[in-house]
């Protein structure tokens, strides 16, 4: 029994060492993938330009800064890019694109940073739109309905409803799976020696309860006509 344990506990170093031994090889070795988004190297920055359309249809937009406290939390080689889409009737949808470089830490599950911000996620539902272009394709979007209650002018609480549609996509791949990500990224870095450089691109707009079927028609059509001015075209889709 002695013995055993012994065979056990030098076979769990082993397993801890040899674990480490690749983690520290891959880390000298990798090499970071081609985004699937339009992205330009920054003369003098780790960071990447992103290139949200500064118009789609009939919205005119606002550059957005990325809040201090996103960028002083994720690794200095992200990239952001933040834009305000403003309808003709004063509604709006907030678009967001974070892209990873050679830290994977950069994107997060969704699921931890709506709640943070006092949001409820009431229904997850994946949808397919249609994107047009001269390689038209199809995008499989994640589609969340969500609640908040905001403090109105008059200080008083008023239930709001969200509408959040995001996905994942890096070099010829696309998903609604942050597990997904994960895996493809871990078997291209075993396999190939290549860090999958993945963005994460959201869409988000709050309207009254009741609105979210028409809210998200909105953004539907701001998402097929704004995604070919930034997003790489994904074979096979």
């Amino acid at each position: 029994m002695k013995n055993q344990k012994s065979f056990i506990f030098v076979l769990t170093l082993a397993l801890i060492a040899g674990g480490a031994g690749v983690l520290i090889w891959l880390k000298h070795h990798q090499r970071l993938g081609t985004p699937g988004i339009r992205a330009t190297p920054i003369p003098g920055s780790v960071k990447m330009e992103l290139h949200l359309p500064a118009r789609a249809l009939d919205f005119t937009s606002t550059n957005v800064p990325e809040a201090s406290v996103v960028v002083n939390t994720l690794p200095p080689d992200t990239s952001f890019a933040q834009r305000c889409y403003i309808a003709p009737d004063g509604s709006w949808v907030n678009a967001n694109i974070v892209l990873m470089g050679a830290d994977r830490t950069s994107i997060h599950k969704p699921e931890y940073c709506l709640p943070g911000q006092g949001w409820r996620i009431d229904l997850k539902t994946n949808v397919v739109l249609s994107i047009p272009g001269s390689r038209p394709y199809r995008l499989r979007i994640a589609k969340w309905v969500i609640t908040n209650f905001l403090t109105d002018a008059d200080g008083r609480k008023q239930k709001v409803r969200g509408l959040y549609v995001f996905w994942f996509v890096a070099h010829n791949e696309e998903t609604t799976s942050h597990w997904q990500r994960i895996w493809w990224m871990t078997r291209d870095l075993l396999t190939t020696g290549v860090l999958q450089r993945w963005a994460y691109v959201s869409y988000f707009a709050i309207c009254e309860p009741g609105q979210e079927d028409a809210t998200f028609a909105r953004m539907e059509k701001l998402i097929a006509a704004s995604v070919p001015e930034f997003q790489l075209p994904l074979p096979g889709h």
